[in-house]
C-alpha cells in the first residue's frame, strides 16, 4: 500500500480489548491508531476532531451504544467507515448496527490479519463485509410479511448487481462474473444505493433481504 496510513479510532468499554487492539493493529505498517474511546458518546467529538478513515465499534456499551453512535456518526457529513466488533457472531445488535449504517462486522476473536485486512477492505469502499453468518442472521430478522416496498423501480441488471452484491462480491468479482467493466459496475452500485437510500453497500444488502429480492437460504448468485 502506497501514501499516507489508514488512521483507525477504536471504540471499546473494555480497556483490554482497546489496548489489545491498539498494539496488534500500530503493528501494522499501513494501518496507524489516532485515538480510542470508551463508549459510543465519547466517540462522536473525537471522530469530529481526529477524522478517522474506519471506526472499530463495539456494539453494546454503556451510555451510548455502538448502534445509536454508527446512526449519529452515518447521520454526519463524510462520516468515517464503521467495522462493528462483538464477542457473538449471534449477537441481535449486530443486524441493528449494520442496519444503522455500519460497513462490516468482525469478531472480537478474529486473528489481527482478518482485522487488518477487513480496516483495508471497507476504507477501500468495494468490497462488503457480510460473511455467511450476518446473511443468515439478516435473513432470520428479516419480516416475511409487510416489506418494505422499493423507493425507485431497479432495472433488470440493477437487480442482478444487488443480488451479486447479496452474495459478498466485490466489484472486480461482479464485473468478471457479469463480463462488463469495472466502471459499469461502479455506475450501477452507485444507482443502486441511490434508488435503495443506502449509505453504503450493507445497508443495501439489508434492504434486499427485507424486500424480498433475495431470500434466506437462497443462492444469491443472479445470471450472467
Amino acid at each position: 500500500m502506497t501514501g499516507e496510513p489508514l488512521t483507525l479510532l477504536l471504540v471499546d468499554d473494555d480497556e483490554l480489548t482497546r489496548t489489545g487492539l491498539h498494539a496488534l493493529l500500530s503493528a501494522q505498517p499501513d494501518l496507524t491508531v489516532v485515538g480510542e474511546a470508551a463508549d459510543g458518546a465519547e466517540s462522536l467529538p473525537l471522530v469530529e476532531r481526529l477524522r478517522p478513515d474506519v471506526v472499530l465499534m463495539d456494539v453494546r456499551m454503556p451510555r451510548m451504544d455502538g448502534i445509536e453512535a454508527t446512526r449519529r456518526l452515518r447521520a454526519a457529513d463524510d462520516p468515517p467507515k464503521i467495522i462493528v466488533i462483538t464477542t457473538f457472531e449471534s449477537d441481535d445488535y449486530i443486524y441493528d448496527a449494520l442496519r444503522a449504517g455500519a460497513d462490516g462486522f468482525l469478531l472480537k476473536r478474529a486473528p489481527v490479519r482478518q482485522i487488518a485486512q477487513a480496516v483495508r477492505l471497507v476504507a477501500a469502499g468495494d468490497t462488503l463485509l457480510f460473511p455467511d453468518a450476518v446473511r443468515g442472521l439478516v435473513g432470520a430478522r428479516a419480516a416475511p410479511a409487510g416489506r418494505p416496498r422499493l423507493p425507485a423501480p431497479l432495472t433488470g441488471r440493477e437487480t442482478d448487481i444487488l443480488r451479486l452484491m447479496a452474495s459478498g462480491l466485490s466489484n472486480p468479482q461482479i464485473a468478471d462474473h457479469l463480463t462488463v467493466g469495472m466502471e459499469t459496475v461502479k455506475t450501477h452500485v452507485s444507482n443502486v444505493l441511490a434508488k435503495l437510500g443506502a449509505r453504503n453497500r450493507t445497508q443495501a444488502v439489508i434492504f434486499a433481504y427485507e424486500s424480498g429480492i433475495v431470500t434466506p437460504g437462497e443462492r444469491a448468485l443472479g445470471p450472467p
